[in-house]
């Protein structure tokens, strides 16, 4: 997507990427959060924490979901539909910005979640649910791709990594707000509220949207065809992940894998030749920059989904936690994400190469811990939930300490032209990792027994299994991230000369 400067009959908006007060040097959190940065941080931020909200809220609700309406055969399917979707609002978010503008783009966005929400608080079975999710995903998708894509747009450089950190740590607030919401509204028994409860948030947003976001671009964007084959194959490959985990049948759990692989070759085929790319030149290959990023970015996601999705089944049905409090538990990891994104925002040289490294090692002995501890049946003592609590905080430390880095480095590797492109790849590939993570899990749980023989036996036994797979994620990213480490020690003697 080819950007240039607006002709001068435009409507009058602050210069995108403009030096901030005159002096592109300051980039201190004072610099991002006040003045006109403060109000563009705060539309910004404001996206990511609805979205944020609703993942947290379904989390914490989804087991009583299922005990209303039954369908735990497609437990892990409401985060796989809601991600998947997602992945086409990302992908639409970029045209939808040149067609609408950042307000009436963002306004859009919320008028689809909030749609989504809707259906799901009617839902009367476990289908008419994984429908509203599906649109709830849109509109998330395209919410959360329009806050990080804008922050190449509306910040200096130097304000990238504190801006990738304030709109990361926006999950923050989601795991203080989604849990508690979803909790209370599951343990009163009317899980519907909670999803109703997310239509006046949507509704609020919308109204600061149209009050502080600028009707038009700052600048002019042409129209580019979207690469409908590339997201056809993306999301048709988690998909078949998806329909293939439901079975407990190994021989259907394989076949979906393969045409997962077939689908994901055809992408890669399709994406190589293709005049119009979903991901930036270089994605796809490992030994370039680009691609170790994408990479550790994705193995980090999967780490992250796994224990996402279950960890507040298995705390109420094997540690005896109340849908709040497991709710609260499960959110440690995404506080552990916040934590380490906001602690990490400042670190130069060094600094960034080891929360980089850090990110792939504190998840490895988080996941390690988490399938020994969680998997046996306790009465809920602190002294057996505390160190599971420890295990949560360590993978979302982790991934915090690094994604900030991981993120602003793909905006400064993209090849010359593809800026936007990469800006708007950062949510896609984040959302098919987070998708595809949902759907192994959803497979790797139900073969080890979640459904049969199910109970406490099965669900121990899968448990046990899920974080024991899924430990293999951050052994890989600990490769990948040394990699990364290594291409940005090169640019950096480069720049030095």
């Amino acid at each position: 997507m080819n950007m240039h400067h607006a002709s001068s009959d435009q409507q009058s908006v602050p210069e995108v990427g403009a030096p901030l007060d005159g002096h592109p040097s300051n980039a201190g959190w004072t610099a991002l959060l006040s003045g006109s940065n403060g109000m563009r941080s705060l539309a910004l931020a404001g996206g990511v924490v609805l979205h944020a909200i609703n993942v947290y809220i379904a989390t914490t609700i989804l087991p009583s979901v299922v005990r209303d309406i039954s369908g735990i055969d497609y437990y892990a399917w409401n985060t796989t539909l809601f991600v998947a979707a997602s992945i086409l609002g990302s992908a639409l978010s970029a045209r939808l910005l040149i067609g609408a503008g950042p307000r009436g783009a963002y306004i859009i966005a919320t008028v689809v979640f909030a749609s989504g929400s809707l259906i799901c608080a009617f839902a009367p079975s476990m289908p008419a649910m994984l429908a509203g999710r599906l649109i709830q995903g849109l509109g998330g998708g395209f919410l959360f791709a329009l806050s990080y894509a804008m922050i190449r747009l509306v910040f200096n450089e130097a304000l990238w990594p504190r801006a990738m950190a304030l709109v990361s740590g926006m999950w923050g607030v989601a795991t203080l707000i989604g849990p508690a919401v979803g909790g209370i509204f599951a343990e009163l028994g009317v899980w519907r509220a909670a999803f109703w409860s997310l239509i006046p948030v949507a509704a609020l947003f919308a109204l600061l949207a149209a009050v502080v976001l600028p009707k038009r671009n700052a600048e002019k964007s042409e129209r580019s065809p979207l690469p409908l084959t590339q997201l056809v194959f993306l999301t048709s490959a988690v998909l078949a992940v998806s329909a293939g985990s439901v079975s407990p049948i190994f021989f259907w759990n394989i076949l979906g894998l393969a045409a997962a692989a077939i689908l994901t070759a055809l992408l890669i085929a399709t994406e190589s030749r293709a005049r119009h790319r979903l991901l930036p030149a270089g994605a796809f290959r490992i030994t370039s920059a680009l691609g170790a990023l994408y990479a550790t970015m994705s193995l980090l996601a999967v780490a992250v989904t796994s224990g996402e999705i279950f960890v507040p089944l298995f705390l109420q049905v094997l540690h005896h936690q109340s849908p709040l409090f497991a709710g609260y538990l499960a959110a440690l990891m995404a506080a552990g994400w916040t934590l380490g994104s906001i602690a990490s925002s400042g670190a130069s040289g060094k600094g960034i190469r080891r929360s980089i490294l850090a990110g792939p090692v504190l998840g490895l002995a988080g996941m390690v811990a988490l399938a020994i501890l969680i998997r046996t049946e306790s009465a809920g003592s602190w002294l057996m939930v505390t160190p599971i609590c420890l295990a949560l905080v360590a993978i979302g430390l982790g991934v915090g300490l690094a994604w900030p880095h991981l993120l602003t480095r793909v905006f400064q590797v993209a090849p010359a032209g593809e800026q936007d492109l990469a800006a708007a790849s950062i949510t896609t590939v984040q959302l098919f990792a987070t998708a595809l993570g949902a759907a192994l899990a959803g497979m790797v749980a139900n073969l080890a027994g979640l459904t049969d023989p199910g109970g406490i036996a099965g669900m121990a036994s899968a448990a046990g299994w899920l974080f024991g797979v899924f430990a293999l994620a951050p052994i890989f990213a600990v490769f990948t991230a040394l990699r990364v480490i290594r291409f940005h020690s090169k640019a950096g003697e480069v720049r030095q000369v």
